[in-house]
Parts: C-alpha cells; sequence; structure tokens
C-alpha cells in the first residue's frame, strides 16, 4: 500500500505567512492530511494570529500562544517575505533594512524561539528561499531580496547541522516565480517573460509549492536535511 504525500494525524503546523497565496496552500494541505495548524501574519483572521515576525518580542508571544493552544509544533514552515525592486544605486538603507529583516532576520528570530518544541517533538523546518538566491536575482525583485534569499539557503545548511542530535531535519525550498498576487506588481509583459522563461511552459501554482513543502515534511523526505529544492518549473537549473 502506497504512502500518502504527508500524514499530519496528530500533528500541529506552525506556518508564518499564513494568509498569503504560498501559506494558505500550505495550511489547507496539511489540513487535508489531518493536521492541525497555527497560522502567523501581519494580516490576521478567524484563523490566523497577527504577527510581526521582524519583532522578536511577537515572535515568540504568538509562539508561547501557539504552544499554550496546541501543547506541541512538529512542523515549521516559513512563508512570510516581502520583495524588493530596483537597481542598487536607488536602493536606500531603510529599504535594504527592511527587507533582510522581512526575509532573513524574521527566519532566525523564528527558529532560535521553536528550537526546543522542535526538538522535543523531533520536527521538522523548511524555510522558503528563491532562485533569486541562488542565481543574483535582477532589479525585479532587487539586490537585498536577492541577498536575504541567498542567506536562507545557508541558514538551514547551518540548522540542519546544529539540529541533527536532537532529530530534527531542516529544509529549504527555492522556487522562481510563481502564481500567486506578489506578481501583482509586474506588468502583463514582465509576466509573461517570466512564464515564458520556465522550460514547463507555464508559472507554478501556490499549490504546487506546497506540495514540495509537503514532501519535506513528510515521511517521503526523511533522507532530506541541510537540502534546497528548486521546485522553479525549469526557470533556474540547480
Amino acid at each position: 500500500m502506497s504512502r500518502p504525500l504527508l500524514d499530519a494525524t496528530g500533528r500541529v503546523l506552525l506556518v508564518t505567512g499564513a494568509s498569503g497565496g504560498i501559506g494558505t496552500a500550505v495550511a489547507d494541505l496539511y489540513r487535508e492530511a489531518g493536521g492541525r495548524v497555527a497560522g502567523l501574519d501581519l494580516h490576521p483572521s478567524e484563523e490566523v494570529r497577527a504577527c510581526d515576525v521582524t519583532d522578536e518580542a511577537s515572535v515568540a508571544e504568538a509562539v508561547a500562544a501557539v504552544l499554550d493552544r496546541h501543547g506541541r509544533i512538529d512542523d515549521v514552515v516559513h512563508a512570510a517575505g516581502i520583495v524588493g525592486a530596483g537597481r542598487l544605486a536607488d536602493l536606500q538603507l531603510a529599504d535594504w533594512h527592511r527587507v533582510l529583516d522581512a526575509n532573513l532576520t524574521s527566519a532566525f528570530l523564528l527558529a532560535r524561539v521553536c528550537a526546543a518544541p522542535l526538538a522535543a517533538s523531533r520536527g521538522r523546518m523548511v524555510l522558503l528561499s528563491s532562485t533569486n538566491g541562488r542565481n543574483g536575482g535582477s532589479h525585479l525583485s532587487g539586490a537585498a531580496y536577492a541577498v536575504a534569499k541567498a542567506g536562507l539557503v545557508n541558514l538551514v545548511r547551518y540548522l540542519a547541522k546544529e539540529w541533527a542530535e536532537a532529530g530534527v531535519r531542516v529544509n529549504c525550498i527555492a522556487p522562481g516565480p510563481v502564481d500567486t498576487p506578489m506578481l501583482a506588481r509586474l506588468d502583463p509583459v514582465q509576466r509573461q517573460a517570466l512564464a515564458d522563461g520556465m522550460l514547463t511552459g507555464h508559472l507554478p501554482t501556490a499549490g504546487d509549492i506546497a506540495a514540495s513543502i509537503a514532501f519535506l515534511l513528510g515521511d517521503h523526505g526523511a533522507v532530506y536535511t541541510g537540502t534546497t529544492l528548486n521546485p522553479s518549473g525549469g526557470f533556474f537549473l540547480a
């Protein structure tokens, strides 16, 4: 009998960026797999708790509330982040810090506060990088975004080694452009150029990326840690 992509029965997922396209898709898939979901986002709803992932106190309070409600955290997916834009000469220092904090510093804050509960459950963590962090990016997303996403790749390698003794697996996915509201900032010509760059001929969906994350969280991904997967539709050839 074949095993499902993910069996989350009895498990609890903490997902940041839970109101965004990929975060929502991950939460939906996890619930379908039988798990419970604790969502965090700057834009809360009935199912998503308010949290500023760039603020140390906000992250600590949110994770404490999840533990108080659910008693455990088995899986963590960090899908929160923002994109930049523009060429280096036009990049202001405040914008540099803003993009790095939202994408990279936030992952550090989340990992630090989730280390103990993940060790207790021998859990799994997945960080969301980007092809921009592997190919240098472009002015469409800006220098700070490329640097932050590259930092996530190496943070995963570091955490995988440090947390191995505790039985915690840490991985990363680095998709290219994904058909989510984040691409709304681009004009139709730019969007089509990105789609044309896909060897598959189309932009991946949020559901496609969620499936890759589910693979890393599930038993099928048991041999993966410290790894960055490349669900980019051939946009970037790793």
